[in-house]
């Protein structure tokens, strides 16, 4: 008998975490974690002087500057979010698909979680119509939707929301008197930035939104946890600050010191950073370009990713092949994925997607791994694909997705 609820399909309502990047941490992130690995002291709830200071400097370089006391550091961008929504109360809104981790959060403190549907050329940001259905049907019914999270370039789609796009939500949200959360974690991850305009909806109703920023998304290693977050500069933003750092505070939820140090000192963007990241995206943007390339070929959908390391993958038209793998929906998707491929492979009930779609995110950095040589390796060759680790991963995925296309074919009926 076939399953039907999430519940009967393991366990899905925490997880999975960000996608790695398969690389060698940097020399340089190293020696900071390692100078500070001797102090005793614990850093100061909310972050210290030196964190908060480096992360004012980071949002200045892109536009957006703030006072250290409209900043809050925590040990992950989780976190952060738990102690806005406890905040900020009320129902909490999010696209769908969405990231992983931000519905478990609202779940934990026993918020409804309502997910609305994005427009068809991008993830992150809800389609405007559907945003003010969604509030207005849940008001109907005596909810109070309070909190739209978003986020211009997009876990788990890869994608970024382009600047009218997201004015539209922005309006739709504004209008309804929602507070945003935008989740920029991975702004700094854009593959062309020269093609591609990141417009965050802070430069749009400063006054009504707060930006999250993990700095695993470019900065830091994954396994090292520090995120910021930025307030409005408004009487709600002191308010929502203050709040903030009251739940921080009875979570115990500091930045361990160590890390600290390596935060500010990533955030304070120096020429071994920024090369890292740079090298790096560019890296992740080959690779998801060829991933792209893999899943499209065999008959499946994915909008072409733009930021980030991973790309979401449609395989509905791969339906029938699929079913003779005993693949019914997401669930069975990401095991037999995960099972063909050794590779983690989420499916889409993770973020949000209806059970029953078979949606699937893919991680570049999973292709990358190997030995700290080889991993070291694809950030100065000239050509990365084709060392022999990584050429040897994407065969492999190549020959998962081809045989699906071959047997879809063998299935279709004749015309």
């Amino acid at each position: 008998m076939r399953r039907t609820a999430v519940e009967d399909h393991g366990p899905v309502r925490y997880g999975p975490p960000l996608p790695l990047d398969g690389l060698p941490v940097l020399p340089e992130l190293v020696s900071e974690l390692a100078r500070a690995a001797d102090r005793a002291d614990a850093e100061p709830v909310g972050g210290g002087p030196a964190l908060l200071e480096a992360a004012r400097g980071y949002w200045e370089r892109r536009g957006t500057p703030a006072e250290p006391g409209r900043i809050v550091a925590g040990p992950g961008a989780p976190a952060l979010l738990l102690a806005l929504t406890a905040a900020l109360g009320g129902d909490v809104l999010v696209p769908r698909p969405c990231a992983a981790w931000w519905a478990p959060y609202a779940r934990l403190l026993g918020r409804p979680v309502f997910h609305v549907a994005t427009p068809a050329e991008c993830g992150g940001v809800p389609d405007p119509y559907a945003l003010l259905e969604t509030v207005r049907r849940v008001r109907d019914e005596g909810g109070d939707p309070r909190l739209l999270v978003l986020s211009v370039a997009d876990d788990p789609t890869g994608t970024v929301a382009p600047p009218e796009v997201l004015h539209e939500a922005v309006e739709a949200a504004a209008g309804e008197g929602l507070h945003l959360v935008s989740d920029e974690t991975w702004r700094d991850t854009l593959h062309t930035p020269q093609d591609t305009v990141l417009v965050s909806p802070s430069e749009m109703l400063p006054e009504r939104v707060t930006v999250v920023s993990d700095l695993a998304g470019a900065l830091l290693p994954t396994g090292w946890p520090a995120a910021v977050a930025r307030f409005p500069a408004s009487a709600l933003g002191d308010d929502l600050h203050a709040r903030v750092l009251d739940v921080l505070t009875a979570l115990g939820a500091r930045v361990a010191a160590p890390v600290a140090a390596a935060a500010a000192y990533a955030l304070t963007e120096p020429e071994p950073v920024t090369a890292r990241v740079a090298a790096a995206v560019h890296l992740h943007a080959r690779v998801a370009d060829a991933v792209h390339a893999v899943v499209v070929g065999a008959g499946g959908l994915a909008l072409p990713p733009r930021a980030g390391r991973h790309l979401y993958a449609d395989l509905g038209p791969l339906r029938t092949a699929l079913a003779a793998h005993g693949v019914g929906d997401a669930q069975d998707l990401e095991d037999f994925l995960a099972a063909r491929l050794g590779m983690p492979a989420p499916g889409g009930h993770r973020f949000g997607d209806e059970l029953g779609a078979l949606r699937v995110r893919l991680s570049t950095g999973m292709l990358l791994n190997g030995t700290d040589a080889q991993r070291t390796e694809c950030l100065t060759s000239p050509a990365p694909l084709e060392l022999p680790h990584v050429q040897r991963a994407l065969v492999l995925l190549r020959s998962v997705f081809d045989d699906l296309r071959d047997d879809a074919q063998r299935w279709e009926p004749p015309r």
